[in-house]
This record gives structure tokens, C-alpha cells and sequence, in this order.
């Protein structure tokens, strides 16, 4: 504009295009920021029963890839506010878009009554959005820290899952309270079972094989669409579940098979477990299960 309308006949013509840059960076500002509070109040219902990500998360993170194939336009925008720190306007501005979808992610959460599925909703969500910064431009822009305290995030969400969906049932599988007297409960160092009723050994089969069969049923239903991440989180619950049963059976299998109907209490081999483990986060329906 400036060098067509050079002459000084145009001066009120190169002055429009000021004024209407002006307004068209002011523009874009505003829509940004009507962009991030419509993320931010998202109210949809949809509802993400399997815990998997929500339509609004790919939705958002499609938007915010769409930024960055127009960030040169946006840059000589944002200047007209800031001369020489454009870049620092476009991190603020993917980086408020972002906040905003973790705290309606939060909210979102919520809606659900298993505990255990609300923190495997928002490790999916976090996950896709690390992982999708992380192959696109943005990741030059928020950097190595936010990609870095995003990913701490995850693995937080998937220990908490881990917490609440299974230290329940470990519990069966400790030698807390299986003793009928108040003394040594195996009988010192020899590895017997003296002291420790055999009555109590089979409650404790009894109510793993009941909260674990309740477990797979569930959470075979639930989703982790990534599959590195659902095999690492299977393989965490693998490394703390089978070790304890393989030490549970070892020591207490003889004090139940030496009696009557011994399959009705031990009705999982290690290897069952591994197998039905490898079930879990496929999003199958229970009829599909039981076939």
C-alpha cells in the first residue's frame, strides 16, 4: 500500500489501510479471545462413555494446528500491537486456547461416577493434546517445559487410574489378617502356613476372582485409543497385579487344594490374568466380551 500509493494525492488512502490493519488486528484479537471462552464454557453433552477423547479436544487441537499454517499472516497482524514480539503474542495466544480446554476437560470429568474412568478420561485427552503439539509447529512456539509438564500430567492421571481401580484388590492378595491367632502368622521362618485360617484364605479368592471378573467387565469397555500408551498402562498393572498373585498362590494355592472343590476359590491362573489383562481399554461391549 505503501509504495502504490505513494503520492501525496493518496495520503488518506494509505491512512485507510492503516486504520482498517488496525481493525482487522483487533479483529482477530476478539475472535481469539471469543474463540477461547466458547472452549473454555463448552457446554455439549456428549457424552464419552468409554472415557476416550472427547470430540472437543481433536476439535480444538485441529484449530490451533489451522493457526500455525497462517502464522506469518497473524505475526505481521499481532505486530500492529507489539512491534518486534509477535512471536510471544501467538505462544500467549495458543497458550490461553489450551488452558481453556483443560479446564472445560476438568469439568467435563466430572460427569463421570467411576473415579477411576474420570482420570483415564483426562490421561486420553492430555495425552492427544501432548502428542499432537508435539508433531506440529506448536511445540516450537509453547516448548520443551510445556511438553515436558504436560507429559508429567499424563502419567499422573494414569497412576491415579491405577490407584483407585486396583489397590482395592491387591489388598485381597496381602498376608494382613489371614492369621486365626494373634501370634507369628506362618509359623516363623519355615514357610508354613500354621496360624492362618484356611476359612479366611478362601474369602480372600473368593473376593478377588468376584472384583476382579467386575474390573475386566468394566473396563474392557473402556477405551485408550493410543496404543503405546494402553500397553503401558497394562503393563503397570501387570508389573503390581501378577507378581502378587503368582506370591499369594505359591504360598497359600496348597491350603485351598488340599481341600474340597479347590477350583471353585483359585478360578484364575497368572497366565488368565495376563491374558484378560490384555483385554482391558479395547472398548468392547459386554456382549462382544461374553462371545
Amino acid at each position: 500500500m505503501e509504495s502504490i500509493f505513494e503520492s501525496k494525492y493518496c495520503t488518506e488512502m494509505r491512512e485507510s489501510a492503516v486504520v482498517l490493519t488496525k481493525r482487522l488486528a483487533q479483529t482477530a484479537q476478539e475472535t481469539f479471545g471469543d474463540f477461547e471462552e466458547a472452549v473454555e464454557k463448552d457446554a455439549t453433552k456428549t457424552a464419552v462413555l468409554d472415557g476416550t477423547v472427547h470430540p472437543l479436544t481433536s476439535y480444538v487441537i485441529n484449530y490451533v494446528k489451522f493457526l500455525f499454517d497462517y502464522q506469518s499472516t497473524l505475526k505481521q497482524l499481532f505486530q500492529e500491537f507489539d512491534e518486534g514480539d509477535a512471536d510471544s503474542l501467538l505462544t500467549s495466544v495458543t497458550t490461553r486456547i489450551m488452558q481453556a480446554l483443560q479446564t472445560n476437560l476438568d469439568g467435563k470429568s466430572k460427569q463421570y461416577k467411576d473415579p477411576a474412568l474420570t482420570q483415564l478420561f483426562l490421561m486420553n485427552n492430555i495425552h492427544y493434546i501432548v502428542r499432537s503439539v508435539r508433531r506440529s509447529e506448536a511445540k516450537d512456539l509453547l516448548g520443551d517445559d510445556w511438553v515436558q509438564i504436560h507429559r508429567r500430567i499424563v502419567q499422573q492421571h494414569a497412576n491415579q487410574y491405577k490407584r483407585i481401580s486396583w489397590s482395592k484388590i491387591l489388598q485381597c492378595l496381602t498376608i494382613q489378617g489371614l492369621s486365626s491367632s494373634s501370634g507369628n502368622q506362618f509359623g516363623g521362618d519355615s514357610g508354613g502356613n500354621s496360624g492362618v485360617s484356611r476359612a479366611m484364605v478362601k474369602e480372600r479368592f473368593k473376593t478377588f476372582n468376584i472384583q476382579f471378573e467386575e474390573l475386566h467387565q468394566r473396563q474392557s469397555q473402556w477405551t485408550v485409543p493410543d496404543s503405546e500408551l494402553r500397553e503401558s498402562l497394562r503393563l503397570a498393572v501387570a508389573e503390581v497385579l501378577l507378581p502378587a498373585y503368582r506370591s499369594f498362590i505359591r504360598r497359600f494355592g496348597p491350603l485351598i487344594e488340599n481341600g474340597k472343590n479347590p477350583q471353585k476359590y483359585i478360578k484364575f491362573t497368572p497366565e488368565d490374568l495376563e491374558r484378560m489383562l490384555a483385554e482391558f481399554f479395547e472398548g468392547k461391549t459386554w456382549s462382544e466380551q461374553k462371545r
